[in-house]
């Protein structure tokens, strides 16, 4: 066994806190492994990476779509299906019967694409809403129903699983280019309480990947594409199944130069997954991964500097009698980019025992995260652990779809070391201003019953308790920390230096939330669900909202703002509260046999929304609790086929997020959050082998970029052509032009509290782009 002083030294410094997570950590992953044979001992089956209550998933294939025969009994809740349904119950009929906003995505649906980043893979899920930022698999801003808006970028709002472990670290965050739709077999969308049982008690919701197993996917997989912006993609996978043992690897590789000047990025990522199953009831399954990301970003525009030429990179404000103009960060002199890497390893054992689930996982991630911001914020360098595990159970006498009890307790440990630095010319590093040890702990348990009124009623209750802390030990041993200022007029020449004196940035921070919900579902037959529910929501701040840089500007380093001299903090640790909601909602899903339909409203009261503001230009000013907000809308996705060879499908998704009555910004709207977004998608099969698609996103409103309201982001609607042919069982071709018309837009925008209306605020999405790939498999 490693000294434990190896395991915990960073930088040859062993530090007593990380001892304390890595024991804790140490402490659930023994007993973990000591529950392995009691586990073994019980006749079982194995539950393995979908996250849907009572999935069990072994070493036979997932079912993600379920054929319907005209003479099957309506399977409903709390009722034992008919003969001549299947003995497991397929993953989409699980969500068919979930009693609120759920979406299941196989991987056929995105496949297709020559760049299948986070954004392309969940365009056709309403509620789900992801604005690119620079192109790639960068920092996409995703949220479910306004949770996170307004983070620059988004590292909060959402929890992101890998086969039912988190990729988020223990403080909530993540970084969502590791979210890798590539190697998902399916990726499974909980809006809002759905994912209470997951550990998530936010108000956006969870995404979990599936990844393909040796026994879902077996052969070899190869596929290679390329094209415009110096995009290059490859990727492969190999699966074998012997007897109870199952196996399967992947890698995925792209790198491409970028639509702008500044605008590279590159990821590499490696994964495995071993399946055994140890009796006729029992499995465990074993994976890990690693990835390594890296990107550009090429920041914001201007509006004018956007029209004129969405290419360029801005260079900072414009000097001007009696002030600047066109604010804005220099990237030119800073060159911003993030490298971050992550190793992701764990296990995860499913036993049934007649109506009885049982159901255990641990993993352990290691994150390796340098961003360089601007000179506002300077350098990010973070580095850590964070421990999972779970254990859940389920109860389910009736063979119904949905397990009659089912209860989940989880528990995430972590800790990391943090160092800041001045970001000098060239993206150069300079003298360290801040140096900190981050802990995070978070303790989720959760219980719900789906208790059959009648045969077509369910009624729904659940309760789920979360207890998170956030520790902060700043370990900075000098008595000052420095500042820089550049010459407005002549940025990269250093107009002045110097130093503050050192406050303590240690805080200690614990929350506590309940979170309770109550949901009715009617299913009158096997394919509709009505439903209506009512939830509570809880969401601590994570270590970036309460370890925030301030007081810099464009041309000067945290603590140096000439216009405000006496603001010399180079951090902000502000006591934030949880951000809570209560949410009612209510849908209807359902199906004929060209018509496929799921709509869901729902309407939330949020007091304590966190917000990531930010001034004029660009800078920091770290977070606050709004005071009260509304968020109300609506989430529908329809599909038709019209003729044989001819079929359709939407996505709408309309968002209405509003202050109430907040003393600076009124009724407003909240910055950053379309109100109407719709993704279609038309598909011709030309014939067995030959297909093609034609795909539209349009934003048909101007959407705010500021909390003011003083400045927009204009409508735009994207529009996309593919085609795939396919040569044999082995060989297949596709292609695709994306932004056919070459529209000018902005993708997303920088969200700040109150704008300008010469900011350099505006992202431009990719101009038109052409890509081709073939596709092998063995």
């Amino acid at each position: 066994m490693h000294n434990q002083n190896e395991i915990i030294r960073i930088n040859g410094t062993p530090h007593a806190a990380r001892y304390r997570v890595s024991r804790l950590a140490d402490h659930w992953l023994l007993t973990g492994v000591a529950l392995l044979p009691l586990l073994a001992a019980l006749p079982q089956t194995l539950h393995a990476q979908s996250a849907t209550p009572g999935s069990t998933i072994s070493l036979d294939p997932i079912v993600v779509e379920t054929q319907r025969t005209e003479s099957r009994t309506p399977a409903t809740p709390g009722t034992a299906p008919a003969p001549s349904a299947p003995a497991t119950s397929s993953v989409q009929e699980r969500f068919n019967a979930l009693p609120g906003g759920v979406a299941l995505v196989p991987q056929q649906d995105y496949a297709n694409t020559a760049s299948p980043t986070v954004a392309n893979a969940l365009s056709g899920v309403p509620g789900v809403v992801v604005q690119s930022f620079f192109g790639g698999n960068d920092q996409p801003r995703i949220q479910i129903r306004g949770s996170g808006l307004q983070q620059n970028p988004v590292e909060r709002g959402v929890l992101m699983l890998q086969n039912g472990l988190p990729i988020n670290r223990a403080d909530g965050s993540y970084i969502v280019g590791f979210a890798n739709p590539q190697q998902a077999e399916a990726i499974e969308v909980y809006r809002g309480y759905m994912a209470n049982r997951l550990g998530a008690t936010v108000l956006g919701g969870a995404l979990n990947f599936v990844s393909p197993t040796g026994s879902t996917q077996p052969g070899v997989r190869l596929s290679v594409s390329g094209g415009s912006f110096g995009q290059i993609n490859g990727a492969g996978q190999a699966g074998f199944r012997n007897g109870n043992v199952d196996g399967l690897i992947q890698f995925d590789t792209n790198q491409r130069d970028g639509f702008r000047d500044y605008n590279s990025s590159e990821r590499t990522s490696v994964s495995a997954n071993f399946g055994v199953k140890h009796s006729e009831n029992v499995s465990t399954r074993f994976f890990a991964g690693y990835t390594d990301l890296g990107f550009d970003v090429a920041g914001p525009l201007t509006k004018a500097g956007m029209e004129a030429n969405p290419r360029q990179v801005h260079r900072g404000p414009v000097p001007v009698a009696g002030g600047a103009i066109n604010p804005g960060p220099n990237v030119v002199r800073d060159m911003p980019r993030r490298d971050a890497s992550q190793f992701l390893t764990g296990f995860r054992t499913t036993a049934t025992n007649g109506v009885h689930l049982i159901d255990i996982a641990a993993g352990y991630s290691y994150t390796d995260d340098t961003f360089r911001f601007p000179i506002s914020s300077g350098i990010r360098v973070t580095e850590g652990g964070d421990f999972t595990g779970s254990l859940r159970y389920a109860f389910n006498p009736n063979a119904a779809v949905l397990p009659l009890f089912e209860t989940t307790a989880q528990f995430s440990a972590g800790s990391a070391s943090r160092e800041n630095y001045i970001n000098m010319p060239g993206g150069v590093t300079g003298q360290k201003f801040g140096e900190s040890e981050l802990e995070a702990t978070t303790l989720s348990l959760n219980a719900g019953l789906n208790i059959p009124l009648n045969p077509v009623l369910t009624l729904s209750p659940a309760i789920a308790y979360s207890h998170a802390t956030r520790s902060n030990f700043d370990t900075y041993s000098l008595g000052t920390r420095p500042w820089v200022q550049f010459f407005a007029n002549n940025p990269t020449v250093l107009q002045a230096s110097g130093n503050t004196a050192t406050q303590s940035m240690t805080y200690s921070r614990s929350y506590d939330g309940w979170t309770p919900s109550l949901a009715l579902s009617w299913r009158p037959d096997a394919v509709q669900t009505y439903f209506a529910a009512v939830s509570r929501s809880f969401e601590p701040p994570t270590h970036d909202d309460l370890l925030a840089t301030v007081n810099g500007t464009p041309n000067s380093s945290p603590g140096r703002n000439p216009a405000s001299p006496t603001q010399t903090a180079l951090f902000l640790t502000p006591d934030l509260k949880a951000q809570t909601a209560t949410t009612v909602e209510g849908g209807w899903r359902g199906r004929t046999d060209r018509f496929s339909w799921d709509v869901v409203a729902y309407y939330s009261w949020i007091d304590n929304e966190l917000l990531s503001l930010r001034d004029t230009s660009g800078a920091s000013l770290g977070a606050v609790n709004a005071d009260k907000t509304t968020h109300l809308g609506v989430e529908l996705g329809a599909g038709v086929k019209l003729t044989d060879r001819l079929s359709a499908r939407v996505a709408y998704t309309y968002q209405e997020f509003y202050f109430d009555n907040d003393p600076i910004r009124g009724n407003n709207r909240l910055a950053g959050a379309p109100r109407h977004l719709i993704n279609a998608l038309l598909q011709f099969q030309a014939t067995e082998q030959w297909k093609l698609q034609g795909a539209v996103r349009w934003i048909p409103e101007r959407t705010p970029v500021d909390n003011m309201n003083s400045l927009f982001a204009d409508p735009y609607a994207v529009v996309d052509v593919r085609t795939e042919y396919r040569i044999n069982d082995t060989y297949a071709v596709f292609g695709e032009i994306t932004n056919l018309f070459n529209e000018n837009y902005a993708s997303s925008t920088l969200i700040v509290d109150q704008a300008r209306p010469d900011q350099a605020a505006f992202l431009p999405g990719d101009g038109r782009g052409y890509y081709a790939g073939l596709k092998a498999k063995f």
